[in-house]
Protein backbone atom coordinates (compact mmCIF):
# COMPACT_ATOMS: atom_id res chain seq x y z
CA UNK A 1 0.00 0.00 0.00
CA UNK A 2 1.52 3.23 -1.03
CA UNK A 3 1.74 6.54 1.63
CA UNK A 4 -1.26 8.85 0.92
CA UNK A 5 -0.87 11.23 -1.87
CA UNK A 6 0.69 14.72 -0.89
CA UNK A 7 2.30 17.88 -2.66
CA UNK A 8 4.01 19.62 -0.38
CA UNK A 9 6.58 22.34 0.16
CA UNK A 10 9.28 23.37 2.63
CA UNK A 11 9.54 25.52 4.90
CA UNK A 12 12.20 28.06 3.79
CA UNK A 13 9.71 28.24 0.83
CA UNK A 14 6.33 28.11 3.03
CA UNK A 15 4.68 31.78 2.54
CA UNK A 16 5.17 34.76 -0.01
CA UNK A 17 5.21 38.51 1.31
CA UNK A 18 2.17 40.20 -0.12
CA UNK A 19 4.48 43.21 -1.13
CA UNK A 20 5.23 42.69 -4.52
CA UNK A 21 8.71 44.15 -3.95
CA UNK A 22 9.40 41.07 -1.32
CA UNK A 23 7.58 38.56 -3.90
CA UNK A 24 9.69 39.52 -7.27
CA UNK A 25 12.44 38.85 -5.49
CA UNK A 26 11.88 35.89 -4.29
CA UNK A 27 10.45 35.05 -7.64
CA UNK A 28 14.13 35.64 -9.08
CA UNK A 29 15.12 33.05 -6.98
CA UNK A 30 12.98 31.07 -8.92
CA UNK A 31 12.51 28.50 -5.47
CA UNK A 32 9.06 27.13 -4.76
CA UNK A 33 7.14 29.50 -3.38
CA UNK A 34 3.36 29.51 -1.78
CA UNK A 35 1.25 32.24 -2.44
CA UNK A 36 -0.40 32.37 1.04
CA UNK A 37 -3.34 34.78 0.30
CA UNK A 38 -4.54 32.61 -3.02
CA UNK A 39 -3.56 29.63 -1.27
CA UNK A 40 -1.61 28.49 -4.32
CA UNK A 41 1.31 27.09 -5.11
CA UNK A 42 3.60 29.19 -7.71
CA UNK A 43 6.60 27.50 -9.12
CA UNK A 44 9.58 28.61 -11.23
CA UNK A 45 8.74 29.39 -14.98
CA UNK A 46 8.47 26.48 -17.12
CA UNK A 47 7.39 24.45 -14.02
CA UNK A 48 4.01 23.61 -13.11
CA UNK A 49 1.80 21.60 -11.24
CA UNK A 50 -1.51 19.67 -12.51
CA UNK A 51 -3.62 16.69 -11.96
CA UNK A 52 -2.45 13.79 -13.59
CA UNK A 53 -3.91 10.67 -15.12
CA UNK A 54 -6.02 8.98 -11.84
CA UNK A 55 -5.74 12.27 -10.14
CA UNK A 56 -2.21 11.92 -9.25
CA UNK A 57 -0.69 15.61 -9.35
CA UNK A 58 1.83 16.11 -12.01
CA UNK A 59 4.19 18.32 -12.77
CA UNK A 60 4.76 19.69 -16.17
CA UNK A 61 8.46 21.27 -17.62
CA UNK A 62 8.28 23.21 -20.70
CA UNK A 63 11.44 25.00 -22.66
CA UNK A 64 11.62 27.82 -24.10
CA UNK A 65 13.43 25.65 -27.35
CA UNK A 66 10.04 23.34 -26.79
CA UNK A 67 10.62 20.44 -25.18
CA UNK A 68 8.18 18.96 -22.85
CA UNK A 69 8.56 16.56 -19.99
CA UNK A 70 6.03 14.96 -16.99
CA UNK A 71 6.96 13.81 -13.93
CA UNK A 72 4.39 12.36 -11.68
CA UNK A 73 5.18 12.63 -7.71
CA UNK A 74 3.68 9.01 -7.55
CA UNK A 75 7.43 7.00 -7.65
CA UNK A 76 9.45 10.89 -9.31
CA UNK A 77 8.48 8.78 -12.28
CA UNK A 78 9.20 10.70 -16.61
CA UNK A 79 6.26 9.60 -18.20
CA UNK A 80 7.19 11.99 -20.87
CA UNK A 81 9.78 13.46 -22.65
CA UNK A 82 9.54 15.55 -25.93
CA UNK A 83 11.97 16.97 -28.05
CA UNK A 84 11.01 20.10 -30.02
CA UNK A 85 9.43 18.53 -33.15
CA UNK A 86 6.79 17.07 -30.40
CA UNK A 87 7.80 13.56 -30.61
CA UNK A 88 7.95 11.40 -27.47
CA UNK A 89 10.98 9.39 -27.20
CA UNK A 90 9.81 7.79 -23.58
CA UNK A 91 7.59 4.70 -23.59
CA UNK A 92 4.46 4.21 -20.82
CA UNK A 93 2.74 0.34 -21.47
CA UNK A 94 -0.92 0.04 -22.30
CA UNK A 95 -0.90 -1.49 -19.41
CA UNK A 96 0.66 1.03 -16.99
CA UNK A 97 -2.06 1.77 -13.85
CA UNK A 98 -2.10 5.13 -12.33
CA UNK A 99 -3.68 4.34 -9.14
CA UNK A 100 -1.26 5.38 -6.62
CA UNK A 101 -1.10 1.91 -5.36
CA UNK A 102 1.13 0.40 -8.24
CA UNK A 103 4.65 1.43 -9.97
CA UNK A 104 3.90 3.52 -13.31
CA UNK A 105 5.02 1.33 -15.81
CA UNK A 106 6.69 3.15 -18.14
CA UNK A 107 8.93 6.12 -18.34
CA UNK A 108 12.09 6.42 -16.13
CA UNK A 109 10.67 4.75 -12.88
CA UNK A 110 13.47 4.28 -9.78
CA UNK A 111 14.71 1.45 -8.38
CA UNK A 112 15.91 1.96 -5.19
CA UNK A 113 17.34 0.58 -2.29
CA UNK A 114 16.72 -2.47 -4.22
CA UNK A 115 17.61 -3.24 -8.06
CA UNK A 116 15.80 -6.92 -9.12
CA UNK A 117 14.56 -9.36 -6.69
CA UNK A 118 15.74 -9.39 -3.01
CA UNK A 119 14.19 -9.40 0.43
CA UNK A 120 11.85 -6.60 -0.53
CA UNK A 121 8.95 -6.06 -2.96
CA UNK A 122 10.58 -5.95 -6.61
CA UNK A 123 13.04 -3.05 -7.45
CA UNK A 124 12.69 -1.59 -3.50
CA UNK A 125 9.75 0.99 -2.38
CA UNK A 126 10.88 4.30 -4.05
CA UNK A 127 8.64 4.05 -7.63
CA UNK A 128 5.88 2.93 -5.30
CA UNK A 129 5.42 6.00 -3.14
CA UNK A 130 4.97 9.82 -3.19
CA UNK A 131 7.84 12.29 -3.31
CA UNK A 132 7.41 16.22 -2.69
CA UNK A 133 9.07 19.07 -4.39
CA UNK A 134 11.60 20.85 -2.46
CA UNK A 135 13.01 23.31 -5.14
CA UNK A 136 12.30 23.86 -9.04
CA UNK A 137 14.57 26.86 -10.37
CA UNK A 138 15.80 28.42 -14.03
CA UNK A 139 19.48 26.77 -14.54
CA UNK A 140 20.81 28.69 -17.66
CA UNK A 141 17.62 29.16 -19.00
CA UNK A 142 16.17 25.68 -18.38
CA UNK A 143 13.20 24.45 -16.31
CA UNK A 144 14.98 22.73 -12.88
CA UNK A 145 12.72 20.71 -10.42
CA UNK A 146 14.07 18.58 -7.23
CA UNK A 147 11.93 15.99 -5.82
CA UNK A 148 12.73 14.49 -2.42
CA UNK A 149 12.23 11.20 -0.46
CA UNK A 150 12.43 10.59 3.43
CA UNK A 151 12.15 7.67 5.07
CA UNK A 152 8.45 6.60 6.99
CA UNK A 153 6.43 3.71 8.68
CA UNK A 154 6.09 2.39 5.57
CA UNK A 155 9.72 2.29 3.95
CA UNK A 156 11.05 1.16 7.45
CA UNK A 157 8.87 -1.67 7.25
CA UNK A 158 10.91 -2.95 4.30
CA UNK A 159 14.64 -1.48 5.17
CA UNK A 160 14.78 -0.66 8.13
CA UNK A 161 17.24 2.97 7.83
CA UNK A 162 16.88 6.51 8.06
CA UNK A 163 17.70 8.12 4.92
CA UNK A 164 17.08 11.08 2.24
CA UNK A 165 16.79 10.91 -1.49
CA UNK A 166 16.57 13.85 -3.60
CA UNK A 167 16.40 13.84 -7.22
CA UNK A 168 16.99 16.84 -10.09
CA UNK A 169 15.25 16.64 -13.09
CA UNK A 170 16.36 19.46 -15.78
CA UNK A 171 14.83 19.60 -19.05
CA UNK A 172 17.15 20.96 -21.99
CA UNK A 173 16.63 21.64 -25.27
CA UNK A 174 17.63 18.06 -26.93
CA UNK A 175 18.31 16.27 -23.57
CA UNK A 176 16.60 15.77 -20.04
CA UNK A 177 19.38 15.58 -17.09
CA UNK A 178 18.70 13.79 -13.86
CA UNK A 179 20.67 14.00 -10.84
CA UNK A 180 20.31 11.66 -8.04
CA UNK A 181 21.55 11.96 -4.66
CA UNK A 182 21.00 9.31 -1.74
CA UNK A 183 21.92 10.37 2.11
CA UNK A 184 22.34 8.26 4.87
CA UNK A 185 20.21 10.83 7.92
CA UNK A 186 20.91 7.47 10.28
CA UNK A 187 23.59 6.70 13.03
CA UNK A 188 24.14 3.08 11.51
CA UNK A 189 25.75 2.13 8.49
CA UNK A 190 23.16 1.29 5.37
CA UNK A 191 23.74 -0.37 1.75
CA UNK A 192 21.72 -0.51 -1.64
CA UNK A 193 21.45 -0.61 -5.28
CA UNK A 194 19.99 1.30 -7.40
CA UNK A 195 18.77 1.76 -11.45
CA UNK A 196 16.50 3.79 -13.64
CA UNK A 197 14.89 1.35 -15.18
CA UNK A 198 14.29 3.47 -18.64
CA UNK A 199 11.42 3.09 -21.17
CA UNK A 200 11.99 3.85 -24.46
CA UNK A 201 10.03 4.41 -27.26
CA UNK A 202 11.15 2.10 -30.23
CA UNK A 203 10.84 -0.28 -33.20
CA UNK A 204 12.58 -3.43 -31.94
CA UNK A 205 13.08 -4.74 -35.11
CA UNK A 206 15.34 -2.40 -35.61
CA UNK A 207 16.94 -1.63 -32.55
CA UNK A 208 20.47 -0.87 -31.91
CA UNK A 209 22.58 -0.32 -28.67
CA UNK A 210 26.28 0.75 -29.84
CA UNK A 211 28.92 1.10 -27.42
CA UNK A 212 28.86 -2.09 -24.82
CA UNK A 213 31.60 -4.16 -26.16
CA UNK A 214 34.27 -5.82 -23.68
CA UNK A 215 31.65 -5.50 -21.01
CA UNK A 216 31.04 -8.18 -18.61
CA UNK A 217 28.11 -9.23 -18.85
CA UNK A 218 25.13 -11.62 -16.44
CA UNK A 219 22.69 -12.66 -18.72
CA UNK A 220 19.36 -13.85 -17.44
CA UNK A 221 18.03 -15.71 -20.18
CA UNK A 222 17.37 -18.31 -20.08
CA UNK A 223 17.57 -18.41 -16.21
CA UNK A 224 17.10 -15.34 -14.29
CA UNK A 225 18.11 -17.07 -11.16
CA UNK A 226 21.33 -18.02 -12.55
CA UNK A 227 22.76 -15.80 -15.01
CA UNK A 228 25.56 -16.61 -16.72
CA UNK A 229 28.17 -14.88 -16.94
CA UNK A 230 30.31 -13.50 -20.15
CA UNK A 231 32.10 -10.39 -22.12
CA UNK A 232 29.70 -8.79 -24.94
CA UNK A 233 31.73 -9.24 -28.14
CA UNK A 234 29.25 -7.07 -30.53
CA UNK A 235 29.86 -3.58 -31.60
CA UNK A 236 25.85 -3.39 -31.85
CA UNK A 237 23.23 -5.13 -29.20
CA UNK A 238 20.61 -5.92 -31.38
CA UNK A 239 16.73 -7.13 -30.04
CA UNK A 240 15.51 -10.82 -31.88
CA UNK A 241 13.87 -11.83 -29.19
CA UNK A 242 13.78 -11.95 -25.22
CA UNK A 243 16.56 -9.82 -23.74
CA UNK A 244 17.65 -9.33 -20.04
CA UNK A 245 21.11 -8.90 -19.35
CA UNK A 246 23.38 -6.61 -17.15
CA UNK A 247 26.25 -5.51 -17.90
CA UNK A 248 29.07 -4.49 -15.13
CA UNK A 249 31.49 -2.10 -15.57
CA UNK A 250 29.55 -0.10 -18.39
CA UNK A 251 30.87 2.21 -20.50
CA UNK A 252 29.37 6.00 -19.55
CA UNK A 253 28.35 6.57 -22.71
CA UNK A 254 26.04 4.50 -25.14
CA UNK A 255 24.00 4.98 -28.37
CA UNK A 256 20.72 4.26 -29.13
CA UNK A 257 19.11 3.46 -32.44
CA UNK A 258 15.04 3.32 -31.36
CA UNK A 259 14.48 2.24 -35.13
CA UNK A 260 11.70 5.12 -35.42
CA UNK A 261 14.83 7.44 -37.01
CA UNK A 262 16.48 8.61 -33.77
CA UNK A 263 19.52 8.31 -32.20
CA UNK A 264 19.68 8.96 -28.14
CA UNK A 265 23.03 9.00 -26.43
CA UNK A 266 22.45 8.26 -22.81
CA UNK A 267 25.48 9.24 -20.73
CA UNK A 268 25.85 8.71 -17.07
CA UNK A 269 28.53 9.70 -13.93
CA UNK A 270 28.72 7.03 -11.32
CA UNK A 271 26.24 4.57 -13.04
CA UNK A 272 29.05 1.95 -13.36
CA UNK A 273 26.55 -0.61 -14.92
CA UNK A 274 24.02 -0.96 -17.15
CA UNK A 275 21.22 -2.89 -18.52
CA UNK A 276 19.33 -4.10 -21.92
CA UNK A 277 16.07 -5.13 -21.21
CA UNK A 278 12.79 -6.10 -23.82
CA UNK A 279 10.40 -8.55 -22.89
CA UNK A 280 9.52 -10.22 -26.29
CA UNK A 281 6.84 -12.25 -26.22
CA UNK A 282 6.07 -11.85 -22.30
CA UNK A 283 5.42 -9.07 -23.21
CA UNK A 284 3.13 -9.70 -26.34
CA UNK A 285 0.78 -6.64 -26.52
CA UNK A 286 3.90 -3.98 -26.29
CA UNK A 287 6.97 -5.36 -26.80
CA UNK A 288 7.82 -4.44 -30.40
CA UNK A 289 7.07 -0.19 -29.37
CA UNK A 290 9.71 -0.07 -26.49
CA UNK A 291 13.22 -0.93 -25.47
CA UNK A 292 14.78 -0.48 -21.90
CA UNK A 293 18.14 1.01 -21.66
CA UNK A 294 18.96 0.88 -18.13
CA UNK A 295 21.68 2.63 -16.17
CA UNK A 296 22.28 0.84 -13.20
CA UNK A 297 24.53 0.38 -10.03
CA UNK A 298 24.40 -3.13 -9.58
CA UNK A 299 27.30 -3.84 -7.30
CA UNK A 300 25.82 -2.74 -3.52
CA UNK A 301 26.80 0.96 -2.33
CA UNK A 302 27.67 1.46 0.94
CA UNK A 303 26.77 4.28 3.10
CA UNK A 304 28.14 5.57 6.62
CA UNK A 305 26.01 7.90 8.72
CA UNK A 306 25.88 11.25 6.65
CA UNK A 307 27.67 9.80 3.77
CA UNK A 308 26.10 10.64 0.68
CA UNK A 309 26.02 8.93 -2.91
CA UNK A 310 25.52 10.86 -6.29
CA UNK A 311 24.45 9.82 -9.84
CA UNK A 312 23.97 11.43 -13.08
CA UNK A 313 22.10 10.54 -16.27
CA UNK A 314 21.90 12.66 -19.52
CA UNK A 315 19.87 11.36 -22.18
CA UNK A 316 20.26 13.21 -25.60
CA UNK A 317 18.86 13.07 -28.89
CA UNK A 318 21.28 13.60 -31.72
Amino acid sequence: MAASCTLTVPAPFAAASSSSSTSARRYRRFGVVAMASAGQKVYAPGVAVSEGNGGLPKISLKSPHGSEAEIYLFGACVTSWKVPNGKDLLFVRPDAVFNGQKPISGGIPHCFPQFGPGPMQQHGFARNVNWSITDSEVTEGDPTVTLELKDDSYSRSMWDFSFQALYKVVLHSTSLSTTLKIINTDDKPFSFTSALHTYFSASIAGVSVKGLKGSKTLNKDPDPKNPLEGKEERDEVTFPGFVDCVYLGAPSELTLDNGLGDKIVISNTNWSDAVLWNPHLQMEACYKDFVCVENAKIETVQLGPKESWVAEQKIELI
